[in-house]
């Protein structure tokens, strides 16, 4: 299971940080406002930028915690700068960089119980990240791609994937 998550997790993290960067940039280079991309939403009915790479760091910290048994980290929700998006992400790193491979012995059939809004949930382990975690990550990660793509930040598939 850490095989499954902290490698994964950190690759994507490092591309969404890249793909920040790369937004920065944009902003200078054509004189926009950081808000204009960091409030965007691509709907009224969705959530901006700053907050799906809030998400993504979430689903990812609190994803090794949920495997790991640990109490689950907490991160405000404060940023409201490339910079201060991108030192959440390189603090969630760090953060599941401290999850061993033994910190996950018996993570695929522990019991992972999520508390929502109106409901609670009870999965494996195994369930949890393949079917809820990775999923809600990977959501949040392209979610904030197709934002900045969207307002013509040049970005391929090669900077999604942690490859350009």
């Amino acid at each position: 299971m850490h095989a499954r998550t902290i490698p994964i997790f950190t690759h994507f993290l490092t591309a969404l940080d890249g793909v920040l960067a790369k937004a920065e940039a944009h902003c200078e280079a054509n004189a926009i406002k950081p808000e204009a991309l960091l409030e965007f939403r691509l709907f009224p009915d969705m959530m901006t930028l700053t907050r799906q790479v809030q998400l993504a760091c979430d689903f990812a910290a609190r994803g090794c915690d949920r495997l790991c048994a640990r109490e689950l980290r907490s991160f405000e929700d404060t940023e409201t700068s490339f910079a201060q998006l991108r030192a959440r992400i390189a603090a969630v790193m760090a953060h599941i960089a401290t999850a061993s491979p033994s910190d996950f012995d018996g993570a695929e059939t522990r019991t992972i119980t999520l508390k929502l809004r109106t409901t609670e949930m009870e999965m494996s382990g195994e369930r949890f990240l393949e079917g809820y975690a990775k999923p809600q990550f990977y959501f949040h990660v392209t979610t904030a791609y197709n934002i900045l793509r969207h307002n013509g930040v040049a970005l391929g598939k090669r900077d999604y994937m942690g490859i350009a």
